[in-house]
C-alpha cells in the first residue's frame, strides 16, 4: 500500500535541492539518504541523495536532480512510500491515516456517531471528518480528552464528545 509522506515545495539554491512539506511523523526514517520515494500517480521513483533540516522543513537532494530547473519541475508533486500491510508506527498512540479511514466512531455509551471519512491535519490539531448515519459530516478533534480509545483491531474509535460537539444547529 502506498502512503503519502511529503509534498515537494520550492527549489532551494541552484544545485537541485528542494524543500518538502513533510506529511509523516517519521521524517528521520522516511527521508534518509538512499531511500526511494515514489511520485504519486506515476511509476517514477526518486532516490534521496542527501537530507538536512532547513528551519522547520526538510531539504532533500535527489540523485540526478542537479540543477534548479530540474528541481523546479518537481514542485507540487506528492511523494509516497510503499507500506507493508499491517505495518504500524512504533508509538502506540500514533496511527497511519489510512488505518483510521472507515472506522466506526461511537460514544463511550455505545451510540454510533458515524464513520471516519477523512483525517485532517490542521495547525492546531488533527481532526476526524465523520459521516453520520443521516449523511451529515461532523469534525471531531483527535485529542485524548475527546478520543480516549482507538481500537484498530475492533474497527472502532470511542469518543467522549463535549457538550454541543455533535449537535446540529437549524439555520433559517
Amino acid at each position: 500500500m502506498r502512503v503519502v509522506v511529503a509534498r515537494i515545495g520550492r527549489a532551494l539554491g541552484v544545485r537541485g535541492d528542494v524543500l518538502i512539506d513533510s506529511r509523516t511523523d517519521e521524517p528521520e526514517r522516511r527521508f534518509a539518504a538512499g531511500n526511494r520515494l515514489l511520485i504519486a500517480d506515476s511509476d517514477r521513483t526518486l532516490v534521496i541523495e542527501s537530507a538536512r533540516d532547513h528551519g522547520s522543513r526538510v531539504c532533500l537532494h535527489f540523485v540526478g536532480i542537479d540543477d534548479r530547473t530540474a528541481a523546479e519541475s518537481l514542485t507540487g508533486l506528492l511523494l509516497e512510500v510503499e507500506r507493508a500491510p499491517g505495518e504500524r508506527p512504533e508509538d502506540p498512540d500514533e496511527y497511519y491515516d489510512d488505518d483510521l479511514l472507515g472506522l466506526a466512531v461511537l460514544t463511550l455509551d455505545g451510540e454510533l456517531v458515524g464513520e471516519v471519512t477523512e483525517v485532517l491535519h490542521w495547525p492546531a490539531q488533527d481532526l476526524f471528518a465523520v459521516r453520520t448515519p443521516d449523511a451529515r459530516e461532523v469534525l471531531i478533534p483527535f485529542v485524548s480528552e475527546i478520543v480516549p480509545e482507538v481500537d484498530l483491531d475492533a474497527g472502532r474509535i470511542m469518543i467522549r464528545p463535549p457538550e454541543g460537539l455533535l449537535e446540529v444547529e437549524d439555520k433559517p
